[in-house]
């Protein structure tokens, strides 16, 4: 494990509208532990949608405080449901550059498994989501990161519970704890 804790970390990264939270609530259910959910949204819904760069950086920064008081909850493993890779792109997609601070976060905290969630589901409209029919052009966009930063990963696809049975099979052969 990359962390200093007994618990497996994994990210649940991929873009909008892919199932992300769920599949953590899934797995966290599956697994019997917990899920960190996605901090942007509650930031989000705070300030509205004028932010800037350095909330994004807020945003993630909390993000890891977050996952940080669920660790000792956990059992085993402990999900999140997003990270910094995602705010890597956020900025560059919005700002056309990321600050260092971010990409330290994704050298310095790396998970312990990332699961990308390929985009084969319908799009779902929703008040902060900010990139309609991007989702193959994201999706590729985070792949080649977790590539970039020789990340371990794997691919989620399916619908509904063959969805979550995916990412399933797709953990039971690198937890160090099966």
């Amino acid at each position: 494990m990359t962390n200093s804790t007994s618990v497996f970390r994994v990210a649940v990264i991929g873009p909008e509208s892919t199932g992300k939270s769920a599949l953590c609530e899934a797995l966290a259910r599956h697994y019997q532990s917990v899920w960190v959910p996605e901090y942007a949204r509650e930031y989000l819904n705070e300030v509205g949608w004028k932010y800037s760069m350095q909330d994004i950086i807020r945003i993630y920064n909390r993000q890891y405080e977050l996952e940080s008081e669920q660790i000792p909850h956990a059992d085993k493993i402990i999900f999140t449901d997003t990270e910094a890779i995602i705010a890597k792109v956020w900025c560059e997609h919005v700002y056309g550059i990321c600050p260092d601070e971010i990409t330290e976060l994704i050298q310095h905290k790396p998970y312990d498994f990332y699961l990308l969630t390929f985009p084969d589901l319908p799009w779902e409209p929703d008040p902060l989501r900010e990139n309609p029919g991007k989702g193959e052009f994201l999706f590729e966009w985070y792949k080649r990161l977790l590539e970039e930063f020789n990340l371990p990963y794997g691919i989620v696809s399916g619908t509904g519970m063959l969805r979550t049975q995916n990412a399933i099979k797709l953990l039971e052969n690198i937890l160090p704890f099966n």
